[in-house]
């Protein structure tokens, strides 16, 4: 049995609300265009008012990035709630296989994708996203591993994992290219590289 609490049905109805917000927001920002669209304009579609609208989303260009909080304390439970014999970076593959695979094989990421990259403050807010995952990232690495929370490499491994889903993107495999990633993250570039190649000496 988990030990994890039902939500009881005003959460439930607060996630699904927040959820057709959501959803009727992507919905009108891949027809019509992100600036084209209007608060109020996601706020009808939704069948809500503005006011509901700002309880669950504090700007337009959060309801983008809906799942921001949930990502963000995904990467933390990744670390934190690890099996005791297992390491971060083999528990930080296995989040990577059950999550980021899903989002870049969804149909819809192409236009998700070219939606934020063609709108200026929809690239903005997403690089901003990621750099506040990659600081919570980090500093759950550095608790779990008892290092400094500026610790350089806690750092690095964080935003190199962050990096995984752009990697993917466009793959035939996606997971072989996780794979292949957390390999380069375990055993380093010479596991990869193979031997040198001999060079042909001079005058051949």
């Amino acid at each position: 049995m988990s030990d994890s609490p039902t939500p009881g049905r005003r959460e439930r109805k607060k996630a699904a609300t927040r959820q057709a917000i959501a959803d009727a927001a992507l919905r009108l920002f891949l027809e019509h265009g992100f600036d084209r669209v209007s608060v109020r304009d996601v706020a009808e579609q939704a069948d809500v008012s503005t006011t509901t609208l700002f309880a669950h989303f504090p700007s337009k260009e959060s309801l983008v990035f809906d799942r921001e909080q949930d990502v963000d304390a995904a990467l933390a439970a990744a670390v934190r709630e690890r099996p005791e014999d297992q390491g971060v970076v083999e528990a930080l593959r296995a989040h990577a296989l059950e999550s980021f695979v899903p989002i870049v094989t969804d149909p819809r990421r192409a236009r998700f994708t070219a939606l934020v990259n063609d709108t200026p403050a929809l690239r903005e807010y997403g690089e901003r996203m990621w750099m506040r995952h990659a600081d919570t990232l980090s500093t759950v690495i550095a608790e779990e591993l008892d290092r400094e929370p500026d610790d350089p490499a806690c750092a690095a491994l964080a935003r190199f994992v962050l990096e995984i889903p752009a990697l993917t993107t466009g793959r035939q495999d996606p997971r072989a290219t996780v794979e292949t990633a957390f390999d380069l993250l375990l055993h380093g570039w010479r596991s990869q590289a193979g031997p040198r190649p001999p060079q042909a000496g001079r005058g051949q």
